[in-house]
C-alpha cells in the first residue's frame, strides 16, 4: 500500500470537513433518534416497500433490504435523525396501520 496515500487519507480524516460530514450524519450528535418499523401479518411486501420510500425517501434497493430484515428479524431501523424527522417518519408509515417505534441513540 502506498505510504503517501495512507498519510493524506489520516490528515484529511481529521479535517473540519471530514468532521462536519461526521456531524451532520448523525454520529456525533445528542439529538440522534431511530424509526423501528416492526414487522406484521398484515401488508404484502410492496406495501411496505412503497411506505419506506415514502416515508424515508430513500432508494427502492434499501427500502427492499429493509422490508426482508422487518419479515427475518421481525424489525429493522429504517430512518435515523432527529426527533422531528423521526415523528415524521413514523407518522408516514402508521398511515397504512404499520407497528412502528422511535428510539433513542
Amino acid at each position: 500500500m502506498n505510504i503517501s496515500l495512507i498519510s493524506r487519507w489520516d490528515a484529511s480524516a481529521s479535517s473540519p470537513e471530514a468532521q462536519k460530514t461526521e456531524q451532520s450524519s448523525g454520529t456525533d450528535t445528542l439529538d440522534a433518534y431511530r424509526v423501528v418499523l416492526f414487522n406484521d401479518e398484515e401488508h404484502s411486501f410492496d406495501e411496505v416497500i412503497d411506505q419506506i420510500i415514502k416515508a424515508t425517501q430513500c432508494s427502492r434497493q434499501k427500502a427492499e433490504h429493509c422490508t426482508w430484515e422487518v419479515h427475518t428479524r421481525g424489525r429493522s431501523i429504517v430512518y435515523f435523525g432527529q426527533m422531528s424527522s423521526c415523528l415524521r417518519v413514523s407518522s408516514i408509515l402508521e398511515e397504512i396501520s404499520l407497528k412502528t417505534e422511535i428510539q433513542t441513540g
